[in-house]
């Protein structure tokens, strides 16, 4: 196990360094680089992962959990694959996906995810919204079929709220390969799903 150390004091101020510059010293366990990296982006991260579980609890653990994984995977980040923002976001999003999988699987209630569910208790659900939220299933299980480009642009798009412009900053890809990406997926999931996929798509 690495020891957590700090910068010497000869060292230049974390604050300076660029993010790339700061994952060397926090891959020697240096917790001053961490926290710089924390402030960054932590934000951030939040944000992405508010927009796509709907509950600020869920997404401070969201946060917390995929800066840990940073912590422990540090020596795994590898700049030539993109940015260290890129990583974080990443993280973010796979860990939040799965939180949110993981309560739509357990719990009585449905997470907020951009009118594809609700949040009535069970006892007040009419018709029209037990068919809405039978329809929502079926989304979700068309999207986990999707190849993984696909469905990583129509889950931040959907799930998390970002536009395509935004995308292409987060994913370090051309605008245009965002929409290709996204056309396919909704085209495939429009054939998988059928007449559903008109009232819920």
């Amino acid at each position: 196990m690495i020891r957590p150390t700090l910068l010497s004091r000869s060292s230049p101020d974390p604050r300076s360094l660029a993010d790339e510059d700061l994952m060397a010293h926090i891959y020697e366990g240096d917790s001053r680089a961490f926290a710089v990296v924390f402030d960054r982006h932590g934000a951030a991260a939040f944000s992405l992962a508010y927009r796509i579980c709907g509950r600020r609890g869920l997404a401070e653990d969201v946060v917390q959990e995929a800066f840990l994984t940073l912590w422990r995977a540090r020596g795994r980040y590898d700049r030539a694959r993109g940015s260290v923002r890129t990583w974080i976001l990443t993280l973010v999003h796979h860990r939040a996906v799965d939180v949110l999988r993981h309560e739509l699987a357990t719990s009585s209630r449905d997470i907020h995810d951009d009118g594809l569910s609700a949040l009535l208790p069970a006892g007040e659900l009419t018709d029209a919204e037990a068919e809405r939220r039978s329809d929502a299933a079926l989304v979700r299980g068309a999207i986990e079929e999707l190849p993984a480009e696909q469905r990583q642009v129509i889950e931040l798009a959907y799930f998390g709220g970002f536009t395509h412009s935004e995308l292409a900053e987060m994913l370090e890809i051309p605008a245009g390969t965002v929409k290709g990406r996204m056309r396919l997926g909704l085209g495939k999931l429009r054939l998988a799903l059928g007449e559903a996929a008109d009232a819920v798509l």
